[in-house]
């Protein structure tokens, strides 16, 4: 009997052990787009934590796997930010070291995760996006870049979706939408951003970059391309997209929770807010569902998000995630805007002014993005990062419907300022 427990044991042991050392890095790439801005893929064989920051002018992405035997120590780059790339096991965890030949503008390194894509092939991975100086976006408005675990889309703004002008369209008219609700026939949705902090987002649909042979096989969705922007609240069309679901969950907390109940709960009162005051409110999901459906492509995904808000012609549309970070201690709130029109940074500003003046957590702030569904979408859009899930004070608070009430009652009073 004795002989038979020590086993189960050491069997015990055993799978505990190789579950733990699952994530494991089996590459490492760089690439360098038109723009000169330089791209890190890290290829993981599971979901893993990262970290950004900066070392002098030593850039470091770290990645919460282990370095597989086959990955080398460095690797030579050509580009004008970095001529190699160093590899670091730390053991528990890797790092992958970029020496800067040149001083970046403040935070002008984003990164963000892909999920696996069994349909491709594609394994997990963990991107970082470093601009150059002459490459950073000029636009006017709050011009800060992120850490992010959303992505880098492009770095010209686009207007009335230019970008995918090569898709396939599907005009609509008003009449029209109010009917074509069930069969949806292209659709499936961060962030991470703090100061100096590096962001862990283990999750992955939210706002991916995505293959230009990818979006010119999508059926896109464009609406009138009018909306408004004043006249109070009352018979304005606002779509709702509650961050993640189905089989994405999004960021995980300590004890279990899941970014895309948090996301679905708090969206829900928001709608039910606005409904009071007499907008009409459109949802991209109502329930724990992936937006396109199951194993949809990221484009897919996206798509299917900005088409709910094209299809009835919304007056803006409203994105809800949660953060999260390697460093338990970060927290508050920011909000995301893509300066497409002349009213995305001013309905960014509302909803931040309000929940930044109204809770005991950091004001992260307004900032600039270039997130898939705020940028491909023709209305005015953000995207809100309600605190941080791997903050535990904050994981406690959001899990509580007093937060959850404030919060909603906060966003929907700061698209009503908007508005007024």
């Amino acid at each position: 009997m004795r002989k038979i427990f020590l086993l189960t044991l050491l069997a015990c042991c055993m799978l505990l052990g190789a579950v733990a050392q699952a994530a494991q890095i089996t590459d490492v790439k760089w690439g360098v787009n038109k723009a000169d801005v330089l791209r890190i893929v890290v290829d993981v064989t599971d979901t893993a934590g990262y970290a950004v920051d900066m070392e002098g002018d030593t850039l470091n992405l770290t990645v919460n796997a282990d370095k597989g035997a086959q990955v080398p120590h460095s690797k030579a780059v050509k580009s004008s930010l970095a001529d190699s790339l160093k590899i670091v096991d730390k053991g528990s965890y890797t790092v992958v070291r970029v020496p800067l030949k040149q001083r970046l503008l403040e935070k002008s390194y984003k990164a963000f995760v892909l999920k696996k894509d069994p349909a491709t092939g594609r394994p997990f991975r963990v991107v970082l996006d470093v601009t150059p100086r002459q490459a950073s976006y000029s636009g006017s408005g709050a011009a800060t870049t992120v850490v992010s675990n959303r992505p880098v889309v492009s770095n010209r703004p686009t207007k009335n979706n230019s970008s995918i002008k090569k898709n396939t369209v599907i005009k609509t008219s008003t009449a029209a939408d109010k009917k074509a609700d069930k069969k949806k026939s292209s659709n499936k949705n961060k962030n991470d951003n703090k100061k100096n902090t590096a962001v862990a987002k283990t999750e992955t649909t939210v706002n991916k970059p995505v293959n230009k042979s990818d979006t010119d096989k999508l059926a896109v969705i464009k609406g009138n391309g009018r909306f408004r922007t004043s006249g109070g609240l009352d018979g304005k069309i606002i779509t709702l997209d509650a961050g993640h679901g189905g089989s994405d969950p999004g960021a995980i907390g300590s004890d279990g929770t899941k970014e895309k109940t948090i996301t679905l709960s708090i969206t829900n009162m928001v709608k039910e807010i606005l409904e009071q005051k007499g907008a009409k409110v459109y949802m991209t999901r109502t329930t724990d569902v992936d937006v396109f459906g199951p194993n949809a492509s990221d484009a897919e995904e996206l798509q299917a998000r900005v088409n709910v808000g094209e299809k009835y012609n919304s007056d803006m549309f409203v994105s809800l995630h949660i953060n999260s970070s390697v460093n338990k201690n970060v927290g508050g709130f920011s909000t995301y805007y893509y300066p497409k029109t002349d009213n995305d940074l001013r309905l960014a500003q509302n909803i931040q002014n309000k929940l930044a003046a109204n809770f005991g957590v950091d004001d992260l702030g307004v900032r600039q993005a270039n997130f898939y569904v705020i940028k491909r979408i023709s209305m005015p859009a953000v995207l809100v990062e309600m605190c941080f899930i791997s903050n535990e004070k904050e994981l406690t608070l959001m899990k509580g419907q007093w937060f959850q009430k404030k919060t909603a009652r906060l966003i929907a009073e700061g698209i009503e300022k908007y508005f007024a």
